[in-house]
């Protein structure tokens, strides 16, 4: 079977991550596999599958006004359709909101079954008017809509007026890739300090003000303990300058990307997750499958499909209020013996959302599509999805 996913980049993110790793999955299981990406290969940080065919469609950029937005889709739209008939994909997955409404509007007409998927609960990302409008028309045209969670599921039925919408988890598989750069835990931390460690792109969504806040607030509490968020993004100088007004240029550190996350997840003695809101949160899952308690925001969406709240980690109700956060943190940082036995039961997330039962998923997605999803088998994998 001939599987098509378009991306707008293979940049760092979850989303990206998430059509590196089905790709390269399909493409070991013995699929024909084509990842599309409107930029080019240049301002790659994943990489394929080495069976992976790729094309880039160099569109990517930014417009000027609605008309020019209009235009430079439209040419989007039809460069994905040309790809389409010339690979002749039995399936194509646009990966987020706008790649999935252009692959609707380029597949029409065409054999391919199109399958658009949401990486965000799509309520707490207002995509513009214009977006907006066109996942409303174009999502009940999709052969399938794939969610990450239950609560998305019910907004994209009521709300895009899709019948055919599925939840699919991402899944977690050990062990967890390793990809430049490479940056050693023991070249930013010392040995004898704790580590409480966040991971994302330095944005507005992943909360990083309010964690470095919330640090603060308990810092000299805990004076062993030295905050790390690893990434980086646009908000990269402003918490960068909140750390440097705040005192804690020496507690707090902020490497920047790194592809070598489980040295990360296995020198760490807490994981924590501050986002405002979320799609699913692979980091969660990953931290925890590597054996580290979670304390999290219970945000919109994927932190409370994850964690059992008091089990295998803290949920934290108070989305975005950074005492709240300071709270449950301090309530695991100095308690040893419960951050353990959490730690301990976190691990049972690697059955929960395995590879062999999250590809079943989409193996029967596929088929409910009327696609012929045969030789997909289920085998060990080497991926991890975000």
């Amino acid at each position: 079977m001939k599987i098509l996913l378009f991306i707008h980049s293979l940049h760092y993110g979850g989303a990206e991550r998430v059509a590196m790793n089905l790709s390269s999955e399909w493409a070991a299981q013995g699929q024909e596999v084509c990842v599309v990406t409107l930029t080019s290969t240049a301002s790659d940080f994943y990489s394929l599958h080495d069976s992976g065919k790729r094309i880039t469609l160099d569109l990517a950029g930014a417009t000027n006004g609605p008309a020019s937005a209009v235009v430079a889709n439209a040419r989007r739209m039809l460069a994905l359709r040309r790809v389409l008939k010339e690979v002749r994909p039995d399936v194509v997955l646009g990966i987020e909101t706008r790649p999935s409404i252009l692959a609707i509007l380029a597949g029409l007409g065409l054999p391919c079954k199109v399958i658009a998927t949401e990486h965000i609960h799509p309520p707490m990302l207002f995509e513009g008017r214009f977006w907006e409008c066109l996942r409303r028309w174009t999502y009940p045209f999709a052969d399938k809509v794939v969610a990450l969670t239950e609560k998305s599921r019910l907004w994209l039925q009521e709300h895009c007026h899709c019948k055919r919408v599925t939840v699919i988890p991402n899944s977690i598989s050990l062990p967890i890739p390793v990809v430049e750069p490479l940056v050693s835990p023991q070249a930013v931390v010392g040995a004898q300090r704790r580590v409480l460690l966040a991971a994302g792109r330095m944005a507005e969504q992943k909360g990083f003000d309010i964690l470095i806040d919330s640090f603060g607030r308990i810092a000299s509490d805990f004076p062993a303990w030295d905050l790390v968020i690893l990434g980086d993004g646009d908000d990269r100088r402003a918490l960068t300058a909140q750390v440097a007004a705040a005192g804690l240029g020496d507690r707090v550190l902020l490497p920047g990307q790194v592809g070598n996350m489980p040295d990360w997840y296995e020198r760490a003695d807490l994981y924590v997750l501050s986002s405002r809101f979320e799609g699913f949160s692979m980091t969660i899952v990953e931290a925890m499958a590597s054996g580290c308690a979670v304390v999290s925001f219970d945000c919109d969406a994927g932190p409370g499909d994850i964690i059992t709240h008091g089990h295998d980690g803290l949920l934290v109700r108070q989305v975005g209020d950074p005492q709240a956060l300071a709270d449950a943190l301090s309530i695991l940082m100095k308690d040893d013996e419960t951050r353990a036995l959490m730690a301990s039961r976190a691990r049972a997330v690697v059955d929960r959302f395995s590879v062999a039962r999250v590809f079943s998923m989409w193996r029967d997605v596929f088929t409910q599509t009327g696609a012929k999803p045969s030789g997909l088998v289920e085998r060990p994998s080497v991926r991890a999805t975000e």
